[in-house]
């Protein structure tokens, strides 16, 4: 025969390692064949019936039979380990549902809950009084200062992007003089028009500079209710359209001599404004002493808008401002933070609801579960104990077929296999109806807690806005910022 040795490693292949048939079952089907094959059913009772064995008044199974009845019993009570096994396995994951734990949980919660929600509250409240404090003092100075100085307007504030071009324009005249000076001053300097801007730049940073000064820190006072501040302010103004003409007749003078001498410039300058301040003899000086002016002229009123015309009226009005800025925006951060604990909270207990029907549902599963484990070993042991017959049955046809002699009485009897009874211990199982209401229960409970959360949320608000009754003169600022 082609191939032995290689049919014969299939055939073992093929065979299996147990007398049970392939399946996921917790318990597999006996497989009858196989098994009679390993106790060679048929080989016994075929010599056993040649020797007239077992006699005609025996009364019990002989070797072979009780070979049978030992596996069958066997087989039976592995199967109840493993029946004992899957209903450990029940009670563990029964209990690890812990129903009573979530319940006392849900308890504890419900206890603390709102009691930290109120301690957020609480610790927001002492906050915004702080800052509604500050803000008090802030509006309390602008009354005083607006009542000292008799002023009925509000104060003008240049925005941050209205401050940045005000900035931007002087740095704008800075150059734009430095590079016209330059080009003027070109005509007498070595250097050419390097040179000239050069020269220039100290006459821009001093030409813009001095009308900066003058209009920010002595102009702006002819507007203050002080006499003496308003002739000093007129002082400064005084000052400044002295400076400003020196200055920018100083450098038309000194282009002119610059392009005719090369050295001692300055000092013929200085002796021309004494002797002949408006000598000047060339069209182009006269148009360098014309933009000069100008540009000083645009930077003294750019100055007086930096900031409101009236001193100390625009600081005042940025310290109210800030304090009503923090007081607000921290008031709409502390509401989106309990806003966000809210919804945190209640995300949670609605999670949790969920999760009660769930373990309920678990509950009634495994419960079901272990009941069908346990109707399949009783199935298991009628399969047992057919098997047990079909097996005894198979050893007893050999055995009769190979007599001489009658057969013992007892071989047209059945076996009857013993039942173990599976034991549930269910002292601790909660009943399903009980478990539906006491789940029910607490699930009005959380459902409850939202509630509570809720309304606490909208007295806190209410809280936080009453700090306005408190100092009544910020309600419509803080109102109409907000």
């Amino acid at each position: 025969m082609r191939f032995e040795a290689l049919n014969r490693l299939w055939e073992t292949v093929r065979e299996t390692s147990h007398d049970f048939q392939a399946s996921t079952d917790v318990f597999p089907v006996v497989d009858i064949e196989k098994l009679s094959t390993t106790l060679s059913l048929k080989e016994k009772g075929a010599a056993n019936g040649g020797l007239n064995r077992p006699g005609q008044s025996a009364q019990s199974f002989d070797e072979t039979e009780q070979r049978v009845i030992a596996w069958v019993e066997a087989e039976k009570k592995s199967s109840y380990q493993v029946l004992e096994d899957q209903f450990q396995t029940f009670d563990s994951r029964l209990r690890n549902l812990d129903f009573e734990g979530q319940f006392g949980l849900i308890r504890q919660a419900n206890a603390s809950s709102v009691s930290d929600f109120k301690a957020e509250v609480a610790s927001g409240v002492d906050e915004l009084h702080g800052l509604r404090r500050n803000l008090k003092t802030a509006e309390d100075e602008m009354v005083d200062f607006k009542s000292r100085h008799r002023l009925q307007r509000a104060a003008k504030v240049s925005s941050k992007a209205a401050w940045a071009f005000k900035v931007a324009l002087i740095i704008f005249l800075i150059l734009i003089e430095m590079v016209m000076n330059g080009s003027f001053l070109a005509k007498g300097s070595a250097q050419g028009m390097v040179g000239g801007v050069t020269e220039a730049a100290a006459f821009a940073f001093l030409n813009i500079g001095a009308a900066l000064m003058f209009s920010f820190f002595c102009v702006r006072f002819l507007v203050h209710r002080s006499f003496f501040l308003k002739l000093l302010g007129l002082l400064g103004l005084v000052a400044y359209v002295a400076v400003a003409l020196a200055i920018n007749i100083a450098l038309a003078h000194y282009r002119e001599v610059s392009a005719t001498i090369l050295s001692g410039a300055g000092t013929e300058v200085m002796q021309r404004l004494k002797t002949a301040p408006l000598g000047l003899q060339e069209l182009n000086s006269w148009m360098l002493f014309a933009v000069g002016l100008m540009f000083s002229l645009i930077a003294f009123i750019d100055g007086c808008y930096l900031t409101d015309p009236y001193p100390g009226f625009a600081g005042v009005q940025k310290r109210l401002d800030a304090a009503r800025s923090n007081y607000i925006d921290r008031k709409l951060d502390l509401i989106d933070d309990l806003r966000d604990i809210r919804d945190e909270h209640n995300g949670k207990i609605e999670e949790i609801i969920r999760d009660l029907s769930m373990r309920r549902q678990e509950t009634a599963a495994i419960i079901a579960h272990r009941a069908r484990t346990a109707g399949l070993f009783l199935e298991h042991q009628n399969h047992l104990e057919r098997t047990a017959n079909t097996l005894l049955t198979i050893y007893r046809e050999a055995n009769r077929g190979a007599r001489t002699e009658p057969e013992p009485a007892y071989f047209t009897s059945r076996y009857q296999l013993e039942r173990l009874t599976p034991v549930l211990h269910t002292d601790e199982e909660w009943d399903d109806k009980v478990l539906g209401e006491r789940i029910q229960s607490a699930q009005a409970e959380l459902t409850q807690q939202i509630k509570r959360i809720g309304d606490e949320f909208e007295s806190a608000i209410e809280k936080y806005h009453k700090l306005d009754n408190l100092f009544p003169e910020g309600i419509i600022g803080t109102t109409q910022a907000a």
